[in-house]
């Protein structure tokens, strides 16, 4: 396997699919069958007591499952969610973004299966643990 889509095509890709959000990550490495991305944390990400909220945790796991995918198989938007779990592990450290590791452990003709170590940016221990399911559209 190799990949399809480039970081700058991924991120052209995020600027015009979904421009409610591309300025939120960064895409930081990718490679075949792994992505790693940074949510860009301001105060939008906070929840009461300063720190990360979940529901953006949730988000950066979830794009970066998306756009490994994509990295895959190629611009298709319409590859989406089907299944996923969040497993919160420690407070994220304030005032620092988040950074997710990903990797795809399957890549199917109909199903992609990806798992997501989310870590403070410079703490090498798990903020959170995500794992996704993403179907894939059939090729027209």
């Amino acid at each position: 396997m190799r990949l399809l889509m480039t970081i700058d095509e991924l991120k052209a890709f995020l600027q015009s699919d979904f421009p409610q959000v591309s300025g939120e990550f960064t895409i930081e490495d990718l490679g075949e069958m792994r992505i790693r991305m940074r949510l860009n944390v301001s105060e939008r990400h906070l929840r009461p007591g300063g720190t990360v909220s979940g529901p953006s945790i949730f988000a950066l796991a979830d794009v970066a499952v998306y756009l490994a995918v994509l990295a895959m198989i190629g611009p298709q938007g319409l590859a989406v969610t089907t299944s996923s779990s969040l497993d919160f592990m420690r407070k994220p450290v304030a005032g620092r973004d988040l950074i997710a590791e990903c990797r795809l452990l399957k890549l199917g003709r109909v199903l992609a299966v990806g798992e997501v170590l989310v870590f403070s940016d410079g703490d090498d221990r798990p903020v959170a643990r995500a794992s996704m399911t993403y179907s894939i559209p059939p090729k027209t």
